[in-house]
């Protein structure tokens, strides 16, 4: 199985939370008091549904096949004051970087950032009160308690969004599953074509000093992608965590490299305004099929706004520059 078909970065789960336990109505009664007074205890919480961060954990996958996810229900309360227990919780580990929201209305109801994190996905239904709660100066036997409350049924979901600290960014085809299979131990699946790369790759870069970095192959975007074409808004979304964006547009593209990167900033700014304000670096890759007078001409044209390299990861040309240029922004 190739790392794309096991890299899941979203799931749809119906989670059922637990019902409350009942309170208890029970009356003190022993071999020396014949009419005791109230003393129920209250019922258990039902067991929550819990999202819970494992930094050891990359992909959703181990979540895809749970349709449902239900917790236990809470016991009822006892006599003499004796509560009932809580519902089991069920807790649902995933990587840091997952969203929950509801699959009804996709608002967004908390996101996982760090190892050991835990929020409330699903709360359990409250336990009812006891009837010694009822007690009062004009009702000193109240013989009836509270019943729990229902567990809630909601349907909700998971998506990851990559935490890494470089994105490329560039159309199909621009050799970015290619550098990162040269910078890092990552192994994307490359081929000469539009779309090879379905899912995001993670690749962790070496840089000087046993110092690294993390880069994230995404999809090639298109223009449209921004209106959901192509592989659209679903790849779109794993950019907004990356912390320096390295655009990356082929020496040997149809169109000027200046045209190109406006393309580019145009489907990132029309999906979300807030990713203009990302570090940028520009790479010119293939730069291999370039002579030095080329270089130089095109130098003249590159946008003024983005600091730039020219690189051939197949000929390893200018990969340590631009490994200084990324590490410079990331640490800005």
């Amino acid at each position: 199985m190739s790392q794309g078909s096991n890299f899941v970065d979203y799931v749809k789960i119906c989670c059922r939370s637990g019902k409350g336990g009942a309170g208890s109505a029970h009356l003190h009664r022993d071999k020396h008091t014949a009419k005791g007074g109230p003393d129920g205890g209250d019922g258990g919480r039902g067991g929550h549904v819990i999202v819970k961060g494992n930094a050891q954990l990359w992909t959703l996958l181990h979540l895809k096949y749970r349709k449902h996810v239900i917790a236990g229900d809470g016991d009822s309360g006892g006599s003499a004051l004796r509560s009932g227990k809580t519902g089991r919780d069920e807790i649902l580990e995933v990587p840091l970087g997952t969203i929950a929201k509801d699959a009804e209305t996709g608002e967004v109801i908390f996101e996982i950032t760090h190892d050991g994190e835990t929020k409330v996905l699903t709360s359990g239904g409250r336990g009812g009160l006891g009837n010694w709660h009822f007690k009062s100066a004009t009702q000193q036997t109240p013989r009836f308690a509270q019943p729990g409350e229902s567990g809630q049924e909601v349907w909700n979901i998971l998506e990851l969004k990559l935490l890494a600290d470089v994105g490329l960014v560039g159309f199909p085809n621009a050799g970015k599953s290619t550098l990162l299979s040269v910078v890092s131990a990552a192994k994307p699946e490359i081929a000469d074509y539009a779309f090879t790369t379905i899912v995001p790759n993670l690749g962790i870069v070496a840089y000087r000093d046993n110092k690294s970095f993390v880069m994230a192959d995404i999809p090639g975007i298109i223009e449209g992608a921004s209106q959901g074409k192509g592989l659209g808004f679903r790849f779109l979304r794993h950019i907004e965590r990356n912390s320096v964006l390295l655009f990356m547009i082929p020496a040997d593209t149809n169109r000027s490299i200046t045209e190109e990167y406006k393309i580019l900033l145009n489907e990132l700014e029309v999906y979300n305004p807030e990713l203009i304000h990302k570090p940028r670096v520009l790479a010119i890759t293939k730069s291999d099929l370039l002579d030095d007078e080329l270089k130089q001409e095109m130098k003249q044209e590159l946008p003024p706004d983005i600091p730039a390299v020219f690189i051939s990861s197949v000929a390893q040309q200018g990969i340590d520059a631009l490994k200084d240029l990324l590490w410079k922004e990331i640490n800005r």
